[in-house]
């Protein structure tokens, strides 16, 4: 029996991805903002119903970018419930983690603790959509404009979605998605940026290109983090067929609640209001349950099948950042106690709903 990775890439028909680049054996354009980039780039803009959007090279390099463009200094509050391209993007701009605990229903940033977190050295707040739960936009836009905050949004988990109607995009100062192969939505690597401010575009331009304006003109210093045609051509046809690619992960979220809904022990995601879901990932809580965490991974392992502790270890308990003031786990107890005995289950768009019996299977005997 095959092997059940926790993810697999959707992909278009060969024929359409083949289609779709022959034409750069005849350009030979293979990068530089080329004519796929922009028409991947104004595709996105159109279906993500944002008002600025630029490509770059995968997500964390749009999220370190957009901060530097920002030109911030002092502290960020994030939270350390997220994968490490988060807070490594906020240190690596000489920046200061502050480490904010979760709600325990959305396991996104905890409103209720954010403000006692502000001091004169913040700068800006860094929440991120987890599993595709949106944050609390509404509070953190008031806690940020009363204090004069930046707020940058990892969205990286909730491509596609809508809250109140509005495109999760659209929200804060910045938004960042992230394309990478293992997403609901992917251009093989990739990433955006999502921005309100018009001078913010043209800085973050720079910053992925070197600072070049013309032939003879560098104007600032800036890298390369420009998005190639190839990625582009495939986030085109990706593009194509998202709406469909949902609505295969929604029938396997669907058969996963059927099974698993209300078994005792097991805790599965809240599902939010308002919010129109890209059912990006299936995380399940073990608490009390017959078997921990570790054991039903270790179960699932032997049958074939990839589960994933997402996320676990927390942000704030990695070595790397253990010299920060607010980090250890102990510090944000709900998060540590969310890390410790969540699982993420397989989910991707052409997960049979056999295959999905089989993992519920395994887990309830």
């Amino acid at each position: 029996m095959d092997r059940i990775l926790v993810t697999r890439s959707s992909m278009p028909p060969m024929d359409e991805y083949i289609n779709e680049i022959k034409e750069l054996w005849d350009s030979h354009w293979l990068t530089n903002m080329g004519p796929k980039h922009n028409e991947f780039r104004h595709m996105l803009k159109e279906y993500l119903g944002v008002e600025h959007i630029d490509l770059l090279v995968n997500g964390h390099m749009a999220l370190e970018m957009v901060l530097q463009a920002m030109n911030l200094q002092g502290e960020v509050i994030t939270t350390p419930f997220t994968f490490a391209s988060t807070t490594h993007a906020i240190v690596r701009n000489n920046l200061v983690p502050v480490f904010c605990d979760i709600d325990p229903v959305t396991y996104t940033l905890d409103v209720e603790k954010l403000e006692s977190l502000v001091t004169d050295r913040t700068c800006a707040i860094l929440p991120v959509h987890v599993y595709g739960n949106i944050c609390n936009v509404e509070e953190i836009e008031r806690i940020a404009r009363k204090y004069g905050l930046k707020v940058i949004y990892d969205a990286a988990h909730a491509f596609g979605e809508t809250y109140k109607g509005k495109g999760i995009g659209r929200y804060g100062d910045a938004s960042i998605f992230s394309f990478h192969a293992t997403k609901v939505f992917h251009s093989i690597e990739g990433g955006s940026v999502c921005f309100q401010d018009r001078e913010l575009g043209r800085v973050l331009w720079d910053l992925k290109n070197f600072g070049i304006h013309g032939e003879e003109e560098v104007a600032a210093v800036g890298a390369n983090a420009k998005m190639n045609e190839f990625c582009a051509a495939m986030g085109i046809c990706n593009l194509r067929h998202i709406d469909s690619e949902i609505a295969k992960r929604k029938k396997v979220v669907e058969k996963y609640r059927e099974r698993l809904e209300g078994v005792e022990g097991i805790r599965l995601n809240a599902v939010q209001e308002d919010t129109e879901l890209n059912y990006a990932y299936f995380p399940v809580i073990f608490e009390d349950y017959k078997y921990t965490r570790n054991e039903v991974y270790i179960r699932l392992q032997q049958h074939g099948i990839s589960a994933r502790k997402y996320f676990f270890p927390l942000t704030n308990s990695f070595e790397c950042y253990r010299s920060y003031p607010t980090a250890g786990a102990e510090k944000t107890p709900v998060a540590q106690y969310l890390a410790l005995r969540v699982l993420t289950l397989p989910l991707y768009a052409d997960l049979s709903l056999e295959e999905v019996d089989r993992i519920c299977d395994i887990i309830l005997k």
